[in-house]
């Protein structure tokens, strides 16, 4: 039997009287791109921020690679490979896109980022950092500062940091937000070879694209997942329909 690369198990998050997550259990397998969705206010983010570190947990438990790491730093987290996008405002936005990865390829090695300058002219760390580049797409764009960067291809600048890190899961947080038909359409193709290399637990708001990608969804309402399954056991779920989707799914 094939053990998850993530499990969550009963966690439960409050800010006063407000449940956050409520209980909440679910699992991410190898090779798999689970979708996690539901409405504004769900409490997506919040959960997002207790896997990665950034959020104690009130209850429950967070094994990753068969070890609880439910009390583990952000740091210590991603030391073990556990991939989260860097958030647009993460990235620095005077760096071109590859002095922005490197620095990725820089913490995976352990290095000081004190030690950036020198480092950029190491040929293998560029060529490295330019081939992370070229997956997503921004290849031509390797010079450009992220601040000149259009939304989308941020988005994308996100992704290939976090591929520097070489997670053994990704954490990715509505990727594509702010892109148009065209970048969703390519970003929709990298994700469905990207989980190949490590299983992707996406949080997205875009749903032609979560049923096109999505080997498995759980839906979040209120805190509490309503339902988890395959694309038409969500599709056609009763509660998922009233509760999320609509009567026009």
């Amino acid at each position: 039997m094939v053990d998850p690369v993530l499990s969550l198990s009963h966690l439960s998050k409050s800010f006063g009287a407000l449940k956050a997550t409520d209980d909440v259990s679910l699992t991410l397998m190898p090779g798999e791109i689970h979708a996690l969705i539901g409405p504004n206010g769900a409490g997506k983010s919040t959960l997002i921020g207790q896997i990665s570190g950034r959020i104690a947990p009130d209850a429950g438990t967070i094994t990753f690679k068969g070890r609880d790491i439910t009390g583990l730093s952000v740091a210590q987290r991603a030391r073990l490979g556990l991939g989260r996008s860097f958030q647009i405002s993460s990235l620095i936005p005077e760096y071109s896109a590859r002095r922005n990865v490197m620095l990725g390829l820089q913490a995976r090695q352990g290095h000081s980022f004190r030690f950036l300058k020198p480092v950029m002219h190491d040929r293998r760390l560029r060529d490295e950092a330019e081939a992370i580049l070229a997956k997503v797409g921004l290849a031509g764009r390797a010079s450009v500062p992220s601040a000149e960067l259009s939304h989308g291809e941020r988005r994308l600048l996100e992704i290939a940091v976090a591929l520097a890190l070489e997670p053994a899961c990704f954490l990715l947080d509505e990727p594509m937000a702010g892109m148009g038909a065209e970048g969703v359409g390519a970003l929709v193709d990298f994700l469905r070879g990207l989980k190949a290399q490590a299983p992707i637990l996406l949080i997205e708001h875009d749903m032609d694209a979560v049923f096109a990608l999505a080997d498995r969804l759980s839906v979040l309402v209120y805190g509490r997942i309503i339902a988890s399954g395959s694309v038409e056991e969500i599709r056609n779920d009763p509660a998922v329909r009233e509760a999320y989707l609509g009567d026009s799914e």
